[in-house]
Order: structure tokens, then sequence, then C-alpha cells
């Protein structure tokens, strides 16, 4: 996955350009009403929302484990503390009162899906607040290229994405208790795809 993501942001540079995801504003939100001063973003990339809310006076670390895209955000957001490391080994210690993981999940097999979740959990204080997007079955992606597992399929070669139902998901995420869930549109325009729009869907939870 390390060489995909280098590959990638070598040659496609900011590859979703500097606005973030609809919903790392949707979560920025909620972060404020509920007063969480700190946050943890796995698979922070080059830092299009690690950006936002350390612009907004949140503590904020991104782990990401390409080191084109961790070299980019040295620059491109210089108030967040990134790290160099993989998602699933996890090389903070935290706690943290939030956690926003945008599209991050779904990159993962079974195994390490829930290997990632108890990562992020373990990071969390008590009663902190995690954020998960990933792709939803309802991605025009969805069943393209070799299933690699249930629901996972290899649309990219050495790129596995998993679709989640929102039963799928929920299940995913026992370790919390979920408050919310939904779909959300998020347009994106890079590289040969063009404008595009991605289905994604989205759960909040709780760690209790």
């Amino acid at each position: 996955m390390k060489n995909y993501w280098d590959n990638r942001f070598a040659q496609e540079g900011m590859i979703w350009g500097e606005t973030p995801s609809r919903t790392a504003v949707h979560a920025l939100e909620l972060f404020k009403a509920r007063g969480l001063r700190s946050v943890l973003v796995p698979g922070s990339g080059y830092g299009r929302n690690t950006k936002l809310f350390s612009s907004a006076g949140m503590a904020v670390t991104g782990v990401e484990i390409s080191e084109v895209a961790y070299r980019q955000a040295l620059e491109f957001d210089p108030a967040t503390h990134h790290v160099l490391g993989s998602a699933l080994e996890m090389p903070v210690d935290g706690p943290f009162d939030a956690i926003y993981c945008f599209n991050v999940l779904h990159l993962f097999r079974k195994a390490d899906r829930r290997l990632f979740v108890g990562q992020c959990a373990d990071r969390l204080v008590e009663g902190g607040l995690a954020f998960f997007t990933v792709f939803s079955e309802k991605e025009a992606s969805f069943g393209r290229g070799n299933e690699v597992e249930e629901n996972t399929f290899e649309s990219k070669p050495g790129r596995p994405v998993h679709y989640f139902t929102e039963a799928d998901l929920r299940a995913e995420l026992s370790t919390f208790n979920v408050i919310e869930t939904g779909l959300a549109e998020d347009p994106e325009d890079h590289g040969a795809e063009g404008p595009h729009v991605h289905v994604v869907r989205y759960a909040i939870g709780v760690l209790e």
C-alpha cells in the first residue's frame, strides 16, 4: 500500500485539491460543539483535512504512510504534528479527544480493519468521539475489479476497497457506541477521472 500511495502522490501532487471534505466540516462542527480540543487524523495525506482542524485552533496529529504526502503536509499544514508511519501501527500515544478518519478504513481487508479500529479506540479518551467515513455500496465503482473478499474489490492494482452497507459499518465499529450514521456526497475533480461525486457513508461513535 505504501508504494501505491507514494507513486500516486508523486505523480498527482495534491490529488484532491486544498478544500477539505464536507465530512470534515461536519466533524469540526461536532468537535467544537462538544468542546473537544485534540484530534488524531489517521491517513492524513498531504493535510487538506488536518488543516481545517488546525486552523480552528485544535491540537492536531496526522499519521501518514506515504513519505511523499508527509513531506507535502509539512509545508501545507505546518500547524499540525505530522507523523510518518502506518495507521495499522499508529505510532502515536495520545490519548486524543477525537479521531477523524477519512476514507481509510475501507482500504484494509477484514483482519486489518479490526486491528485498525482497535488502534483508534486505544488512542481515544473515555467519552471521546470517532468520526469515520468509508466508501458505500452506492459508489459507482462498487463491484469493479477482482473481488478479494466479500464486498472488497481491487479496481486499481494494489488498492483493495471494501464497500460498506450501514449494517456492515455498524458491525465494524462495535467497539464504539454509534450515535449517528449517514450518507454524504463528496465531490472531487482530479486526474483522468475528472469531476465526479463519491457517495461516502459515515458513522460517529463514542468510546464508552
